[in-house]
C-alpha cells in the first residue's frame, strides 16, 4: 500500500473586477497561512492557478469580515478596491443584503449593493501628505521630483496604499511595462508604489493604465482609479465624479464633498476550485 500524499484541498473562489482577479479563500474558521513561495507559485498562470491577488477572509469583531491581501509576489499590501467589491459581493450574497462592511490593513470600507451586478465602495478619505504616501523625503506630493521616459511631474496619493499618478497627453506613446519596474522601485518610496499614466478626456472621463506593485500590468486596479480622480481633481483638471476607464473595463469615481472616494464597478465570480496544500511547491 502506497502512503496517501494528497493531502488536504483548500477550497478557494476565483473572481475578477474587470479582469482584475483574485482568488477567495475562507479563513473564517480555520486560519490558512500560506507561504511566500507558495503564494507566488499559486499565482503563476501556467503553472498555478493564475492571478493578481490572493484575499483571504479572516474573522473580525467589528465588521463583516477582515480580509487579507497578498499581491502576486507573495507580499502583504494594505488596499485593493477590485478585491472589496467581490468580497462584498459574497458577503451580501451570504446575508441577504445590500451592504458590507470589510476591515482590512488599509482601514474599514462599507460597501453597497449598486443593481445591475454593481457594487460600490467607500474606500474612504485619501491621504495626501508627504509622510502619509509614504515619501522618504519632504515633498509637494502634488509635483513630485521624478520622472522615467515619457513620465514626469508625478501626483502622489495613498488611498490605502501608495500610488504615483502621471497625466500624459498620448497614452499610446508610454510603455508603461518597461517604465513600470523602476518607477515602483524608486527609492523615494520606502513600501515602494503603484504606478498609474492617465489622460484626460471630456466630461470628466479618465483613460488610465497601471503598472501594480508586486504584480505588474493589470486590467484595472481600483485604488488607482480612485488615486487618479483624486489627483485629477487636485490638478484642477477634472470634475469630482466620473468614469475611469481602464484596460478591463469602466469604474465610475467620485471624490465626495465630504473628502470621501466612493468607486462603482462590477463583481464577478469566475469559477469554484481547490488546491493541494501539501504538495503546493515554494515553501520557503
Amino acid at each position: 500500500m502506497t502512503e496517501d500524499r494528497s493531502g488536504p484541498a483548500q477550497p478557494f473562489i476565483k473572481m475578477h473586477g474587470l479582469g482584475n482577479d483574485f482568488i477567495i479563500l475562507d479563513a473564517r474558521t480555520e486560519p490558512v497561512r500560506l507561504a511566500v513561495g507558495q503564494v507566488r507559485a499559486l499565482s503563476n498562470r501556467r503553472t498555478g492557478v493564475g492571478f493578481d491577488q490572493m484575499i483571504t477572509l479572516e474573522p473580525s469583531a467589528n465588521t463583516d469580515v477582515f480580509m487579507r491581501i497578498h499581491n502576486a509576489d507573495g507580499g502583504e499590501v494594505e488596499a485593493c478596491g477590485n478585491a472589496a467589491r467581490c468580497v462584498a459581493a459574497l458577503i451580501m450574497a451570504e446575508t441577504g443584503t445590500n451592504q458590507a462592511t470589510i476591515d482590512s490593513p488599509g482601514g474599514r470600507l462599507s460597501a453597497t449593493a449598486s443593481g445591475d451586478g454593481q457594487v460600490t465602495v467607500d474606500m474612504g478619505t485619501p491621504q495626501l501628505d508627504w509622510q502619509d504616501i509614504p515619501l522618504s523625503s519632504e515633498q509637494d506630493t502634488l509635483h513630485l521630483d521624478l520622472s522615467a521616459g515619457g513620465l514626469v511631474d508625478g501626483v502622489g496619493v495613498n488611498i490605502g496604499n501608495p500610488h504615483v499618478v502621471f497625466f500624459v497627453d498620448d497614452m499610446a506613446a508610454i510603455d508603461l511595462g518597461a517604465l513600470g519596474p523602476t518607477l515602483e522601485h524608486d527609492p523615494l518610496f520606502p513600501e515602494h508604489v503603484n504606478v498609474s499614466a492617465a489622460q484626460i478626456g471630456n466630461d470628466g472621463h479618465i483613460r488610465l493604465r497601471v503598472w501594480e506593485r508586486g504584480v505588474g500590468l493589470t486590467k484595472a486596479c481600483g485604488t488607482a482609479a480612485c488615486a487618479t480622480r483624486v489627483a485629477a481633481v487636485r490638478r484642477n483638471i477634472s470634475s469630482r465624479t466620473g468614469p475611469v476607464e481602464l484596460d478591463g473595463g469602466t469604474l465610475m469615481v467620485a471624490w465626495r464633498d465630504d473628502g470621501h472616494v466612493t468607486m462603482t464597478g462590477p463583481a464577478a465570480t469566475a469559477y469554484h476550485g481547490s488546491f493541494n496544500l501539501t504538495n503546493l511547491p515554494g515553501k520557503v
